[in-house]
């Protein structure tokens, strides 16, 4: 069964996009624990990040490093952090969440934005990358 995430890569789900590129794409979370959380993802669906191969681990970690550099050019924070959890959508990702304490990454904590605000912070992240 494809999981949400699938749904997105194939625009049978909106999202608010931030970056993709062949293999893999980047949106905003829904239920961000900061403003600017995102979630990187590779668009084939894969349950388990050490299932990937190590070529499509890499390039997956190398996609996430361009969209974490373009949050801390647009969102103010004191670094981006990183976290692979898996537990809960069966598809591979990986969260970047601009964080200035350690509470920023309590995945009990969740913040909620308009949609017009997601799409300025999914455009204003978008607009910072650098490829």
């Amino acid at each position: 069964m494809p999981s949400i995430f699938s749904k997105i890569v194939k625009n049978e789900l909106n999202c608010f996009k931030v970056f993709e590129d062949k293999n893999h794409l980047a949106f905003l979370d829904i239920r961000p624990n900061t403003r600017g959380h995102t979630l990187c993802i590779p668009k084939k669906e894969n349950d388990y990040i050490f299932d990937l191969s190590e070529k499509e681990f890499l390039d997956l970690m190398r996609f996430a490093r361009i969209v974490a550099l373009g949050i801390e050019n647009a969102i103010s924070c004191s670094r981006v952090a990183i976290s692979v959890v898996g537990l809960e959508i069966n598809h591979t990702h990986i969260h970047l969440i601009p964080i200035n304490s350690m509470e920023d990454v309590n995945f009990n904590h969740k913040i909620s934005f308009s949609e017009k605000e997601m799409n300025n912070i999914a455009n204003k992240i978008k607009d910072s990358i650098i490829y």
